[in-house]
């Protein structure tokens, strides 16, 4: 087994609230990780904490075997919250831009337009597109360095059934292509559709951490049995 990512004992605190607490998870390079937890669980701060958007409080971060360093922000491709898009510009623009600042071939735009599925539409102003092309876009933009890991952090919010569909067929792609992803999500049925291995969150800290070897009823009830004893932890 080859570790792409592991965290040991991250935590994150702030003056009156330790929003992540003691968090150890490990990321197979290849795979696809799904991160579940209710919303506010501590999801997205320990996705910050990966790619150093906040500081952490305590614990290590390792890839590909060392501790995460800054050159290592560049194989991490990451949607975190929402994308990051000029609105005004079109989609080819968008990554344009990207690839001016990260100093990139433009040859990789096509690329990746092709890769996610935009490519009819990469002269389409941003702000004419869909919610679903708008994250596929996002994506695009994640994809544009060539990145080892994806970071997605809750992408089918908003999304109607057929963009959900579309966002799980485009994910078992990437995944198809060695490309290794962590999927933050509070969707039970689509990480487990796409997920390799599951960890659980839960008020900061990792509940429950193992193979996808469930189905979804099963993975339901064992969700909701953690999220139920955390309530009567506190009880």
């Amino acid at each position: 087994m080859s570790i792409m990512l592991e965290t040991k004992g991250l935590t994150k605190k702030y003056k009156h609230q330790t929003a992540l607490n003691n968090v150890s998870i490990q990321v197979e390079k290849g795979s696809v990780y799904g991160l579940l937890g209710p919303n506010g669980a501590g999801k997205s701060t320990l996705l910050k904490l990966i790619t150093r958007m906040i500081p952490k409080s305590s614990g290590s971060i390792f890839f590909e075997g060392h501790e995460l360093n800054t050159n290592d922000l560049l194989k991490i491709g990451a949607i975190i919250e929402t994308p990051a898009i000029y609105l005004n510009l079109t989609a080819y623009e968008n990554l344009e831009v990207l690839t001016t600042l990260l100093n990139i071939d433009k040859s990789r735009i096509n690329e990746v337009l092709s890769l996610v599925g935009l490519e009819n539409n990469s002269k389409k102003i941003a702000k004419e597109f869909s919610l679903g092309m708008k994250q596929r876009l996002g994506i695009a933009m994640a994809l544009i360095g060539s990145p080892s890991l994806l970071i997605l952090d809750e992408p089918t919010n908003g999304l109607d059934p057929l963009g959900i569909q579309e966002l799980r067929e485009l994910i078992k792609s990437l995944a198809g292509q060695g490309i290794t992803i962590i999927l933050s999500s509070h969707i039970l049925s689509e990480v487990w559709q796409v997920a390799d291995r599951i960890g659980i969150i839960n008020k900061g800290h990792l509940s429950y951490e193992g193979e996808n070897h469930t189905d979804s009823n099963t993975l339901e009830a064992l969700f909701m049995e953690i999220i139920k004893k955390d309530v009567s932890n506190d009880d």
